[in-house]
């Protein structure tokens, strides 16, 4: 169990994501000179209920470990920074703010992956693209162009839950899940269910 540094969002991290931040109140602009200047990581949660500003949130237990890969200081005091993701983690306790988030955390990694994995990735991927095009066909989204994914199944299943058009709640159910089979499982129904609901809302042109 490790003490780090909490950023809660309105949005889910998941690990390999990589994550842009305009960092304007004070006690995240100290979060991340902390950061920097001792080499830090620290950890992202959803916010479930409330506002990112001012603090009296309501947060997610479940979150992720984001390490800074750039941070550029503007003349007023703000930071424009890039993380990414690195591995899941549990809270088990939140301290006080003071001077920014804090909590005991300690890693949760995944159950290692079943022999379909692959296969489970695949279909997951499968209705990413029947989803996105249905999107694209509809004008309700621009055309994202060609995705590279990860050979690596367990990368793409990561990668998919960043990049598929969920909502907040439901990325987080998924990056909640136990491994990457129950989450590629439970990405298909997901987008599944989008694409059939948007398709009866959005029946084609005649």
């Amino acid at each position: 169990m490790i003490e780090l540094p909490m950023f809660p969002l309105g949005s889910v991290l998941v690990p390999r994501q990589v994550l842009a931040l305009h960092v304007f109140e004070s006690r995240y602009r100290r979060l991340v000179g902390d950061c920097l200047e001792q080499n830090r990581p620290f950890g992202v949660v959803l916010i479930e209920r409330g506002s990112e500003v001012g603090g009296g949130e309501t947060r997610s237990d479940i979150g992720t470990e984001a390490t800074l890969t750039e941070a550029h200081p503007t003349p007023d005091g703000r930071w424009a920074v890039i993380a990414v993701g690195v591995r899941r983690l549990r809270v088990v306790q939140w301290l006080d703010d003071a001077p920014y988030p804090l909590a005991r955390v300690e890693p949760w990694p995944d159950l290692p992956p079943g022999p379909q994995i692959a296969a489970g990735v695949g279909e997951a991927r499968k209705r990413f693209e029947d989803l996105v095009g249905l999107l694209v066909s509809r004008g309700l989204a621009d055309d994202p162009g060609d995705i590279t994914f990860d050979d690596d199944p367990v990368a793409a299943a990561e990668q998919l839950v960043a990049v598929s058009p969920l909502g907040q709640w439901d990325r987080q159910q998924l990056l909640a899940c136990v491994g990457p089979d129950e989450r590629m499982a439970r990405l298909a129904d997901m987008l599944d269910e989008q694409h059939e609901l948007l398709a009866a809302r959005f029946p084609p042109p005649e």
